[in-house]
């Protein structure tokens, strides 16, 4: 399942084990979150209602952009800036879109017990 999500002015299509990353928005790493404004949500092509979804998120780190360099210069004026600015952004993880969660694929059990035989009482005793 998708959906879009409006956050920070802009609008991001996300589905369940996503990571992003939006407009700085406060908290911590490892906090989780919900993000409400939900614009749009489907499943292999049919759109679903939106009223009272939600998308869970997780915090991974809040973070610095690429610098941005501003120089202004004004022609036979002796009049040069230089200035640079580094815009605060958020990186998330989604979690779940609505009540679907992704789920990690399960391993093989390792088979402990053909490797090694555990003593039991009998052979203990002899």
């Amino acid at each position: 399942m998708f959906a879009i999500v409006r956050t920070g002015g802009k609008q991001y299509r996300v589905a369940a084990g996503d990571k992003i990353v939006i407009e700085k928005i406060a908290g911590e790493a490892g906090d989780k979150i919900m993000l409400d404004d939900v614009l749009l949500a489907g499943e292999n092509g049919d759109l679903k209602d939106t009223a009272g979804l939600t998308v869970a998120a997780e915090i991974i780190a809040q973070a610095k952009g690429e610098k941005v360099i501003v120089f202004k210069k004004r022609r036979r004026h002796n009049y040069r800036r230089k200035n640079g600015h580094r815009q605060r952004h958020t990186i998330l993880r989604i979690l779940a879109v609505g009540n679907e969660e992704k789920k990690a694929p399960k391993k093989a059990a390792a088979k402990t017990e053909d490797a090694a035989p555990a003593p039991t009482a009998a052979t203990a005793e002899a």
